[in-house]
């Protein structure tokens, strides 16, 4: 898979090249204020009430049909890694048959016929990873911030890029700039592209840009950009 072009600029940034793919040089800073982190995880916790309050009927509406669209259990649980290297359970609405993983660990690829009828549709829109706004409100996860991975493929991306340890600190996100800029990784080289953004990300990680990212992964979800 081709790296996709940058689809927007982060706030504060001149652009640079990574793997030949136009990206931000962010402004360096030694760490994020406490003052943003406290801002962000206050955000995380209203914005994903409001999301679970208003989004009830739709979220209803996803679980009764992922119910009764294939042979299994609306939700699927996952374990991550999330903060500092702590496992949590992840939740989704099902989108792949219930044996996907019964010869192991496997990234999900373009055509993959583990996903059901009714998973290509709410993968394309996203929506199947509307439930993840409990793991967000438990505090697992924020809303924008680098994508939870398996420990399997954690311990494959840090033989590869350890760069990868500097985001432990972050909570993982429903979304991030790789997820928008880059999407769904088929294989750990793709992984460690993502990961790229998601380092760049760190190095200037407001307010300002986490709302640029949920705007432009709102657009991805309305042009069914997702896999």
């Amino acid at each position: 898979m081709d790296v996709a072009p940058v689809l927007f600029l982060l706030p504060g940034g001149e652009e640079q090249n990574v793997q030949e793919t136009p990206v931000i040089q962010l402004i360096h800073e030694s760490a994020v204020s406490r003052a943003t982190l406290l801002l962000k995880r206050g955000f995380d916790i209203v914005f994903s009430l409001i999301s679970m309050i208003a989004g009830a009927p739709l979220l209803l509406l996803l679980y009764l049909v992922t119910k009764f669209s294939s042979k299994g259990p609306a939700f699927f649980k996952q374990e991550r890694l999330g903060r500092y290297g702590k496992p949590f359970t992840m939740y989704k609405f099902r989108s792949m048959h219930v044996d996907a993983e019964k010869d192991g660990p496997q990234l999900s690829s373009e055509n993959d016929p583990r996903i059901t009828k009714w998973g290509k549709i709410i993968r394309s829109t996203r929506m199947d990873e509307l439930p993840q706004f409990w793991n967000v409100l438990k505090g697992d996860m924020s809303i924008v911030g680098p994508r939870p991975e398996r420990r399997h493929f954690a311990k494959k991306i840090i033989e590869r890029e350890p760069r990868y340890r500097n985001l432990r600190h972050l909570r993982p996100g429903l979304t991030s700039i790789g997820q928008v800029v880059f999407g769904y990784a088929e294989n750990v080289e793709e992984m460690c592209t993502r990961l790229q953004y998601d380092l760049l990300y760190l190095e200037d990680m407001t307010f300002r840009s986490d709302m640029h990212i949920i705007f432009e992964t709102v657009k991805v979800m309305v042009q069914k950009k997702g896999k």
